[in-house]
Parts: structure tokens; sequence; C-alpha cells
């Protein structure tokens, strides 16, 4: 699920890449892996660590890092560590044998002045698997802000657009070869979603584990074209 950085314990990928893409936003990608000193074996907790940083986009960079830190919540209500150091810090203090915790964000996509930011996590504190999850930033440059759904749909279209979802959720179930399994579609049936991109053909939403199927399917996604969404969403954003 996630690519192991380092094959060292407690080394700091210390080389970062600036990434040019002309007028879209250049960035570094900063990302190490860490044990407890002292700790060998695979049976050491780690924490590893793969973000990103934003010359010129310090509100994104803020994102960013909470949004990531939010992701470490076992429960709803745990306070958020004051950074992703202090995170990893804390974490190693008290970690139990094999638990280990995967923090990521990506570029998605750069189009048309926004800035597509991908996060997954993955926190392992024992049993059969861990627990995945995932999310989207959608980042507009031109206002330093976030935009959430109904930032990008037209006034009263929200019910539309979750209409446009369900008919994805359909194409899914044929996909996956499930639209003809009753028990299936009964008991895993469609959800809105929190993770919305907005990529520059289409809109993908992205479901969480046990959402839509089972643990093995991982995290389902759902596919609406831009030719399907005029009229629903905001002209600028098509």
């Amino acid at each position: 699920m996630f690519k192991r950085l380092l094959p060292a314990s407690f080394t700091l990928l210390s080389a970062c890449q600036l990434l040019p893409f002309g007028d879209q936003a250049s960035y570094e990608r900063q990302a190490w892996e860490q044990r407890p000193a002292g700790c060998q074996g695979e049976a050491c907790p780690l924490v590893n660590i793969d973000t990103l940083h934003f010359p010129d986009e310090p509100v994104l960079n803020r994102l960013i890092e909470r949004r990531l830190l939010e992701m470490t919540r076992l429960h709803a209500g745990d306070p958020l560590p004051a950074s992703l150091r202090a995170y990893q810090h804390s974490y190693l203090r008290s970690a139990e044998p094999e638990q280990t915790s995967y923090l990521q964000a990506q570029v998605r996509e750069q189009h048309g002045g926004l800035i597509i930011i991908e996060l997954s996590s993955y926190q392992y504190t024992g049993g059969a698997h861990g627990l995945p999850g995932r999310g989207f930033i959608i980042y507009e440059r031109r206002g330093d802000r976030e935009l959430q759904l109904a930032d990008l749909l037209l006034p009263g279209q929200e019910a539309a657009f979750w209409k446009l979802a369900a008919e994805a959720h359909q194409r899914w179930l044929v996909e996956k070869g499930h639209a003809q399994d009753k028990e299936f579609v009964a008991f895993w049936q469609f959800q809105p979603t929190r993770n919305i991109a907005l990529l520059s053909d289409r809109v993908l939403l992205k479901y969480d584990v046990y959402s839509l199927a089972p643990y093995a399917s991982g995290h389902p996604e759902l596919n609406i074209p831009k030719e399907k969404l005029r009229g629903v969403l905001k002209p600028q954003y098509l």
C-alpha cells in the first residue's frame, strides 16, 4: 500500500527534489522513516512520513500538515499533535512492537489554477490488518483556499450531483461484477463521501474501506465525467 522509503530504520531523506511545472506550483517532496533509537528488527514500531512543501504556498503547506495530522486520530476526540515531527516523537515513545504509522501527501494533478492533493494514511495497531485512510485537498491558488463541494456546485445542484454519483456507483457495480449479486447490492448500498477530487477530465470520488465494499476491495473509486456535470458544476470548474 505504501512504498517503504528507506532500508534503514532512522535515516532522514535529506535530499528533497524541487519539481518545476512552468506556470504550475513548484514543490518539494520531504520524506523520512524512523524507528525508536536503539531498537532493532522488524518488530520495532515505525513512523513513515512522505509529505510535500510548496515554497510559494504557505497556506497549502499548513493545510497539508493539519490534514495529515487529522488522519492520525484513532478516536474523534483525540487532540492533534503540534506538528508531524511532534507526532513522530510522541508515537515512537508510546507505540507497541509491530505498530506502524504511514502518512503520505502527493500531487494528484495541477490544472486551471488548482492543486489537487491526495492524502493517504495507514495505521496498524495489531490484528489481521491496519486501517487505511484517504482524502483530498482541492486548493485554489488565486484565493489561497481549499474548495469544498459547495464551492464547486451551482446553487441548488447538490441533489443533482449526488444523483450522478449514484449513477457512477451503478457503473462501478457492473464493472466489478457485483450488479447481479442481490446480497452484495442490498448490503453495500450507495452513500456520499467527503473524499472528492476535481480532476481535469472528471470528478473522482474515493471511498473509505468498508463503505461501499468489503475491506479486500480497498478504496472504491467512482468517476463522473465532466460532460455529465454541465449545469451542475460552476462553469469555471468545467
